[in-house]
């Protein structure tokens, strides 16, 4: 998932509940929604390119192929993630929204506790092919354990460090680092000359939460307890969110002004030879689409703390990626279901995931040639062996935003040269808690 802006779901998860009951139309078909017409089906699909006419390129070719095919016109509208949640929730609260839709998959549980997302049970994942085709990492993202998944898996990423070749050589570095230790290490030596060692989206709280996850993870700490409840202050959380923010606080390898991006400015500095470093998810198409070769940069393994995998553990991502979802509302719930199918045949998986740089979540798709490049090799490997779903807990969107809001905040401090400290952090995190909604 890219960005979001979540401040709203607080306020209406209660009224998503219970209006979720009434989002059924038409002539049931037993799991809700109705076949009242059966010609055409509305599609939101999240901003995974460059911009929303890079989507709509990439996109409607294949929506034509769909049309032609089945003879179901899908009207698509691609939504920008600084929208997309409020768009969602204001959709299940009026009943009025669109067939199917992407969501990110780290909203899964919560979007699949409002009740108004079509269940895919064993019986619905048989008509388009079966579970067993899908990878595990993306299953384990797509809601609640013990209950029927919210949505399917479209598209799956991991992070990476993405590095300059040249930036590196010129400085003297042989190799890209493996523990934060050398990674700061490093960004020192490149931090000069106007350059940076690396940029963050520091007011976008969901890049906050996906590095925050990880970072706390490597310090053998979990934002939320076995029963779900929240535990963002203890001390392993907040050495993780510390050690994240330290790296403009105190070492001073990012640029003070990264405190204000939120629309993806990292990548675009990295790309013009402003930054020397970059944590993305699955960035190659972005980067190609600003104008810069693969010959340019190296892809590695996010870093872990010096000592693998020292206090904590060996994780470096968050199992990130786009999931497509049926609102139990819709209105040609059969054509939905067909256009699941479709977007996840092998075939469409091996043609979307090439253009976004992602990687299948379908098996079948993953053996493709197109997804053997170093750089794929590097966010598979991620995703088989040390990535973490989100916590897949009805509150994890609300988490997002007061945690994520929480280090945009520490960001702004460090940008203005205030003391980031281990109780100012503490501080952050136990004020975000307090936001969270009580059971």
């Amino acid at each position: 998932m890219r960005t979001t802006r979540a401040a709203a779901i607080a306020a209406v998860t209660m009224s998503l509940v219970v209006t979720a009951s009434a989002c059924g139309g038409g002539s049931s078909t037993g799991g809700g929604g109705s076949n009242d017409s059966p010609k055409t089906l509305t599609y939101w699909a999240s901003n995974q390119g460059a911009s929303i006419e890079v989507d709509k390129k990439v996109l409607q070719p294949e929506l034509d192929k769909f049309e032609k095919q089945t003879g179901i016109e899908v009207k698509l509208e691609v939504v920008p993630w600084s929208d997309l949640l409020n768009r969602i929730l204001t959709a299940t609260t009026s009943g009025q929204g669109p067939d199917v839709l992407n969501i990110g998959n780290t909203w899964s549980a919560s979007l699949q506790a409002t009740g108004a997302l079509l269940p895919w049970d064993a019986k619905k994942f048989a008509a388009i092919g079966g579970k067993d085709r899908f990878v595990d990492s993306a299953l384990g993202s797509t809601g609640a354990d013990g209950q029927d998944p919210a949505a399917v898996p479209l598209y799956s990423m991991a992070y990476a460090l993405y590095y300059n070749k040249k930036m590196f050589a010129d400085t003297g570095i042989s190799e890209p680092p493996a523990t934060w230790e050398e990674f700061t290490a490093d960004g020192k030596k490149l931090a000069k000359g106007g350059k940076w060692g690396i940029g963050v989206e520091g007011s976008n709280p969901s890049e906050n939460i996906h590095h925050a996850v990880v970072f706390a993870k490597q310090h053998g700490a979990d934002f939320f307890t076995a029963a779900g409840k929240p535990d963002f202050t203890s001390d392993k959380a907040v050495a993780g969110v510390k050690q994240f923010v330290d790296l403009m606080a105190k070492d001073k390898i990012i640029a003070p002004g990264n405190a204000e991006y939120a629309q993806n400015q990292s990548v675009s500095d990295f790309a013009k030879g402003r930054t020397a470093m970059l944590l993305w998810q699955s960035a190659s198409a972005n980067l190609k689409s600003q104008g810069m070769s693969e010959d340019a940069y190296g892809v590695a393994p996010v870093p872990v703390q010096s000592g693998t995998p020292g206090s904590g553990t060996g994780v470096n991502s968050m199992v990130m990626g786009i999931n497509l979802a049926v609102f139990k509302n819709t209105d040609n719930i059969d054509g939905a279901t067909k256009f699941v199918k479709f977007m996840t045949s092998d075939e469409e998986q091996k043609i979307l995931n090439t253009a976004y740089s992602s990687i299948p979540p379908v098996k079948g798709a993953q053996s493709d040639a197109a997804f053997n490049t170093p750089a794929n090799a590097v966010l598979k490997d991620t995703l088989a062996k040390s990535a973490v779903a989100a916590p897949q807990v009805a509150d994890e969107s609300q988490f997002e935003t007061a945690v994520g809001t929480a280090i945009k905040e520490l960001w702004a401090d460090a940008a203005a040269g205030r003391p980031v400290t281990e109780a100012s952090v503490k501080a952050a995190l136990e004020k975000a808690q307090q936001q969270m909604p009580t059971k």
